[in-house]
């Protein structure tokens, strides 16, 4: 049966109308977020010009900085995010200005955008950036994003004034690793890394991954996939994807750096940390409420009593049955009462959109100590290094509203409240009995 064979000619004609208003609206979009580039490069040029005017000792990145946290508390993100955001616009804006012309008139959507400025990153001449947009917006206007990535490269390849050697050098700067939290207390780590080294360790994996399962041995598992492997009664049944995943997670968290490390092997005796909230009641199998990592995302209870049964001491945190307000923080083995109370009730750092784990934080004192401000939970409170720096050195000012709550006004005026995460905690409802008639 051919696909909309049966169609009516009014049905087709619909189809038709579909398509354009579709069309039509992707040209609206692409115009609209091309429109937003330009407001964000000049979001950035107008902290470059106030950097050059009071001749800032950093080129404008505290500048930039405080641009972008004005614009991102006033759209509810991450500084961080607008900031890149920010830097990517200027990048498009500036050197590809055919190709950002384009996208908004509506010729080229964003995708294509990105494709045919991706493709000539490392252009350096003005005029050679020129000649290659022209070429490739036409071919963009008919083709798919992939087929102008490809086409491009070859393109750009006949305006390079740079050896592919150069080029990979500068590359390798932008080498990094990263994790993106995903749910169902899965989580995703990339890695942008020389293309060499990349594929080495994937075919590593591949290799090892087949022989596992040529072998049939299971190997040592940890705690979540115990369960899972008691249901297997014959041979290894996970993929090669799923044995890859278990065997990267093994070897990079057991294996030892030997191209890095010292004579004493001091690296390879660092170990992984990581901070669980688990409610008692999930911990005795009586709730339901999941644990969480580092205040961010839920794991599941069996490698939550793991962790909680092999932890030499962890942190008791009461909180009130009713509303889960933080009450108190105490330690079966003592320690400093104080920062931990402040980590478990800040989990996170206290600008407004911020997401940076407490413990990778400063812990500042909101009304300086140096001018009487006193050292209690009410005066403190967890700011990443980014955030921390532009309070002491930028017109943004936060006040503490007690109970944790902090209010920021930006340099513009805007007021944006941050209360503290709500603590992973079982609250309890009091039952009343109806009132009599």
């Amino acid at each position: 049966m051919a696909a909309l064979a049966d169609a009516t000619v009014e049905q087709m004609e619909t189809l038709g109308e579909l398509t354009d208003m579709l069309v039509g609206l992707e040209r609206t979009i692409s115009s609209l977020q091309a429109a937003r580039d330009g407001v964000l490069a000049v979001g950035s040029r107008l902290a470059l010009q106030v950097a050059d005017e009071a001749a800032h000792p950093d080129f404008g990145d505290l500048a930039a900085r405080t641009v972008a946290a004005e614009m991102a508390a006033a759209l509810r993100v991450s500084d961080r995010t607008v900031q890149a955001r920010m830097t990517d616009a200027v990048w498009r804006v500036e050197r590809f200005p055919l190709v950002w012309a384009a996208q908004g008139a509506g010729r080229v959507s964003a995708a294509h955008a990105r494709a045919i400025c991706d493709a000539a990153e490392h252009l350096e001449d003005a005029g050679d950036r020129a000649a290659y947009s022209a070429e490739m917006v036409p071919f963009a206007e008919s083709e798919s994003p992939n087929r102008v990535s490809r086409h491009g490269r070859r393109v750009a390849e006949r305006f390079q004034s740079r050896s592919v050697d150069e080029r990979h050098r500068d590359a390798r700067e932008k080498r990094s690793v990263w994790v993106k939290d995903v749910g169902d207390g899965m989580s995703q780590l990339g890695l942008l890394g020389p293309s060499a080294l990349v594929h080495g360790v994937f075919e590593r994996l591949t290799q090892m991954a087949q022989e596992v399962k040529k072998s049939g041995s299971q190997g040592s598992e940890s705690a979540q996939e115990a369960e899972c492997a008691q249901e297997q009664s014959e041979g290894d049944q996970r993929t090669t994807a799923q044995l890859r995943a278990d065997l990267a997670l093994d070897l990079l968290l057991t294996g030892a750096p030997d191209g890095h490390d010292t004579s004493d092997g001091l690296l390879a005796a660092i170990r992984g940390s990581v901070s669980v909230t688990v409610p008692v009641t999930t911990l005795m199998g009586q709730g339901s409420m999941p644990a969480e990592l580092d205040g961010r995302t839920p794991i599941d209870a069996g490698t939550a009593k793991a962790l909680a049964g092999a932890a030499s001491g962890w942190d008791r945190i009461l909180t009130h049955p009713i509303t889960g307000v933080l009450l108190a923080v105490d330690r079966y083995r003592p320690g400093s009462e104080l920062k931990r109370y402040l980590r478990a009730r800040d989990q996170r750092c206290r600008f407004p959109t911020c997401g940076h784990a407490a413990r990778e934080c400063d812990i500042d004192h909101h009304h300086d100590a140096a001018r009487g401000g006193p050292t209690t939970s009410r005066n403190l409170g967890h700011l990443c290094r980014r955030h921390h720096v532009l309070k002491h050195h930028s017109p943004w000012v936060v006040e503490a509203l007690g109970d944790g709550t902090y209010a920021w006004t930006s340099p513009t005026g805007r007021v944006y409240i941050d209360r503290p995460q709500p603590q992973n905690a079982v609250t309890f409802v009091e039952e009343h009995s109806p009132a009599p008639f």
